[in-house]
């Protein structure tokens, strides 16, 4: 019930801030608009869009990307109607209350929306690549290297992300199934 689309995946922390542009922040909410229609059969989705900084920056008391980046690109989409609505603080969007009133949630990087999501469903969770010609989906926890060959792996994510595979390719190829 939960899903969340990242601006940034795996880079350092460190370099996120610089990576935070109208340009990323824009074809993210573009592909994920786009895929929640044609995937999930979501016409008009209501995006809860994370701003990067504590506090979605304090109205730039914090630091200038959430004013000077995510505000005016969320202002742009509002004004063509879109429910898109940021930027908001990642320490409430994931609360039961809020998550209830979005169709996704969009975090500014890795560990902002992943950590919520994990610690809400960890080992149930699918990743989806959107923006691929074909279907793609993962395990929720990487690659699990230090299981390997140990018997300790658990296959639930596994299995969930042949699933939802199986689903988004029927959903994809005929709209009538969603």
């Amino acid at each position: 019930d939960l899903r969340v689309a990242l601006v940034t995946t795996h880079v350092p922390v460190r370099d996120v801030s610089e990576l935070i542009t109208r340009q990323r922040v824009t074809a993210v909410l573009d592909i994920l608009y786009r895929e929640l229609g044609l995937l999930f059969g979501i016409s008009d989705p209501r995006l809860c869009v994370c701003g990067l900084n504590p506090h979605a920056g304090e109205n730039g008391l914090l630091g200038p990307e959430d004013s000077g980046v995510i505000l005016p690109v969320l202002e742009t989409y509002r004004e063509r109607g879109l429910h898109f609505i940021g930027p908001v603080s990642a320490d409430t969007a994931f609360t039961p209350q809020n998550r209830v009133k979005y169709d996704a949630i969009v975090a500014m990087y890795h560990d902002q929306g992943l950590a919520a999501l994990k610690a809400i469903d960890f080992g149930n969770s699918v990743n989806i690549t959107l923006g691929l010609p074909i279907i793609r989906t993962s395990v929720d926890h990487g690659t699990a290297l230090d299981c390997a060959g140990t018997g300790a792996a658990d296959p639930k994510s596994l299995r969930a992300a042949i699933q939802l595979a199986r689903t988004l390719t029927f959903a994809r190829q005929e709209p009538s199934v969603r």
